[in-house]
């Protein structure tokens, strides 16, 4: 009898991580929307976005974070396998951030869909970066970054500091993180994180923030989840004294009107 030798199951395509093809396909979706809508993000500012709504306190529902991200007019029906793609990078984010990881290198370790424009330009023929010169070009993860703290703005009571100034520390500091990507790359260019070998165009400080931003994201999880969602302080209005007049206009004492019995 022949033993097989094992061979590990593929996971269901719904549990897949994205790969270049299901990127390029959401990419192409954002195009056809900017058409209509000029202000339609790129892929990179979803993927911020949708970091960020991993991490919130409350879950925000689709219905919810859609017309903000996409607009009013962005109906999910009519682009279903946009959103299926979606809820699987939803998934992917979500298990990289809850896995027990202690270095970038670990393959468990989530890392966000971010573009280093700027190589890509750097790499092309002379003449065609001559067509883009004066042209503002956003820096390593700078639109990531741009996409997750929009979230964060959207929804300022879910992203409110905690009570315990301890927790607040921690969330001030790694929404700090973030919002350094923001900003642009100002350091010398170092290396290309568009190709091994092509010229250089990110700074090691760059690379260094982004490193950082990807631990403040973990810890953003980490601290939702451990706080839960808010509790919502349940204000009870004061009952008028037995001798007060009842409030309801009747003209009454409370005792002899509401307040009897």
């Amino acid at each position: 009898m022949t033993t097989q030798p094992d061979t590990p199951t593929p996971a269901p395509l719904e549990q897949a991580p994205l790969g270049p093809d299901d990127f390029d396909a959401q990419d192409q979706v954002l195009d056809a929307l900017r058409e209509q809508d000029d202000e339609t993000p790129q892929w990179e500012f979803c993927e911020g976005f949708m970091a960020a709504l991993v991490c919130t306190r409350r879950p925000i529902e689709p219905a919810e974070y859609w017309p903000v991200l996409l607009g009013e007019g962005f109906v999910p029906a009519q682009h279903m396998e946009f959103v299926w793609r979606w809820k699987r990078r939803w998934r992917e984010i979500e298990t990289g951030l809850d896995a027990d990881v202690e270095s970038l290198d670990d393959e468990r370790t989530w890392q966000p869909e971010v573009l280093d424009t700027r190589g890509a330009i750097a790499a092309l023929p002379e003449e065609e970066r001559a067509e883009m010169a004066g042209e503002a070009i956003p820096s390593f993860a700078q639109v990531w970054a741009l996409g997750f703290m929009y979230a964060v703005e959207n929804w300022p009571d879910d992203w409110a500091p905690p009570r315990d100034k301890e927790a607040a520390g921690m969330l001030d500091e790694a929404l700090d993180a973030i919002v350094t990507l923001t900003e642009d790359d100002t350091g010398k260019p170092a290396l290309s994180m568009y190709a091994e070998d092509g010229p250089p165009s990110v700074s090691q400080q760059r690379v260094d923030d982004f490193g950082a931003a990807i631990w403040a994201v973990y810890d953003l999880r980490q601290l939702w989840r451990s706080m839960g969602p808010r509790v919502e302080t349940i204000r009870k209005e004061a009952t008028p004294g037995r001798n007060d007049p009842c409030p309801c206009g009747s003209g009454k004492k409370y005792k002899k009107c509401h307040g009897a019995g």
